[in-house]
């Protein structure tokens, strides 16, 4: 495992806003997500960390508004490099692809928010590039998400399918503990 990277994305303030975002799932995403963490730095195996930067100027996540930094038990340290982005994915517009190949990593581990946007987009744009990929179930969260016709999909559902359309394709989905455990 020292060679496999953890990558957490838009573990950002902004997402407990519910009133902007709306009914989340997960409310232990975060817990979990710290406790890879602990793993990772407890190992001294490589993190990574992603933000997203929206350029949207009324988003909680735009540089200029507070929510856009770090959720502190999630926050990198020093020596963790941190990927802005304004796009989905994390390995668009950033060097994280570069910086993974550069270290020889080749195996990742995923987990943020939210499950059906970013992490699902970084995760199949990783998958696709070669990298080895696993998704921390338990450590990624969504909101409920909707269709043009007023049909209002629950999170946990949002949630489990994004995670079912990865799984075996695209990423091996495990739970935290699981992934710790190795």
């Amino acid at each position: 495992m020292s060679k496999t990277a953890l990558i957490l994305i838009d573990w950002q303030n902004g997402f407990d806003d519910l009133s902007y975002w709306g009914n989340r799932n997960n409310p232990d995403a975060e817990a979990n997500g710290e406790k890879l963490l602990a793993h990772w730095r407890a190992k001294g195996w490589p993190v990574f960390h992603a933000k997203h930067n929206s350029t949207e100027p009324q988003s909680r996540l735009h540089p200029d508004h507070p929510g856009n930094a770090f959720k502190p038990g999630l926050a990198p340290k020093d020596d963790e490099p941190v990927y802005g982005k304004n796009v989905n994915s994390a390995l668009i517009g950033t060097d994280l692809e570069a910086d993974l190949r550069a270290q020889g990593i080749s195996k990742l581990v995923l987990c943020g928010i939210t499950t059906d946007h970013c992490v699902n987009t970084t995760t199949r744009m990783a998958a696709n590039l070669g990298f080895d990929a696993t998704i921390a179930a338990d450590a990624c969260a969504t909101f409920d998400r909707s269709l043009p016709d007023g049909r209002v999909f629950p999170a946990q559902m949002v949630h489990d399918v994004a995670l079912a359309s990865l799984n075996g394709e695209f990423a091996a989905v495990k739970t935290a503990v699981e992934i710790i455990a190795g």
